[in-house]
């Protein structure tokens, strides 16, 4: 694969997650970050950022938007430069957007189009939109060469992510939502590990696809709603 493969962050704002919706007795401030997928093939959009809500939906959220235009431009790139778009899922927070690539292919898990298109999932302008074409997914697709949609279900029945391969052998999770926190990945991943060594139960549980994750050696995974990011441990690596 050649070495142009590369994986730009992009900052599209945050919004405020009611402490009701944070397992905690606070509220808390959450980025909303998008990914952009240099390949050989194309640019690949992971994402789109958080779309206009209802008043009811932006009294909820407070959310602070900045403009997919400008965080793409901040990478070198533009609206019309991109080839494929892949939401992770469909709530307006990751696929505001969409409406912005009429007659480009965006990738989705069938089970998540047939959810979203539900009264009360999200807001149905940001889906059905004029020009919009979806390529339904029933499970993994590999759109092009190194780069995997892998289903990641938990957040919503067609929660999915996205593996890229880099030049070097490893690999990076585009994650999305499948996590809120890099911390709550680490320690599924953690209790994957010791599933796998034969550790001594009772152990906690983990989603059953970070086994399938695990086949692409990731290196590092990150998410939509938090800046940090997680590495995977190895030999020399300093704390």
């Amino acid at each position: 694969m050649s070495q142009t493969v590369a994986v730009h962050p992009l900052d599209l704002g945050c919004f405020v997650r009611p402490a009701s919706e944070t397992g905690g007795p606070t509220a808390r401030v959450e980025p909303a970050v998008a990914y952009l997928v240099r390949h050989p093939r194309g640019l690949i959009l992971f994402d789109t950022g958080i779309g206009a809500g209802s008043p009811e939906t932006d009294a909820h959220y407070r959310p602070r938007r900045r403009g997919l235009p400008e965080a793409l431009a901040a990478v070198g790139a533009r609206v019309e430069d991109v080839t494929l778009v892949v939401n992770c899922h469909l709530h307006f927070d990751h696929c505001g957007g969409n409406p912005l690539f009429a007659g480009k292919p965006v990738l989705v898990q069938r089970a998540e189009l047939a959810a979203a298109r539900r009264t009360g999932y999200t807001i149905d302008a940001l889906v059905d939109f004029p020009g919009a074409v979806y390529e339904a997914l029933d499970g993994e697709a590999e759109p092009v060469p190194g780069v995997h949609v892998v289903p990641t279900p938990g957040h919503t029945p067609g929660h999915q992510s996205l593996v890229v391969r880099r030049p070097d052998g490893g690999a990076v999770v585009l994650a999305g939502q499948a996590h809120d926190t890099a911390s709550a990945y680490a320690a599924d991943e953690l209790a994957r590990r010791a599933a796998a060594n034969g550790g001594p139960e009772p152990l906690p549980g983990h989603p059953a696809w970070l086994d399938r994750l695990a086949d692409f050696a990731p290196r590092r995974a990150v998410f939509a709603h938090d800046h940090a990011a997680w590495e995977a441990p190895g030999p020399g690596r300093n704390a």
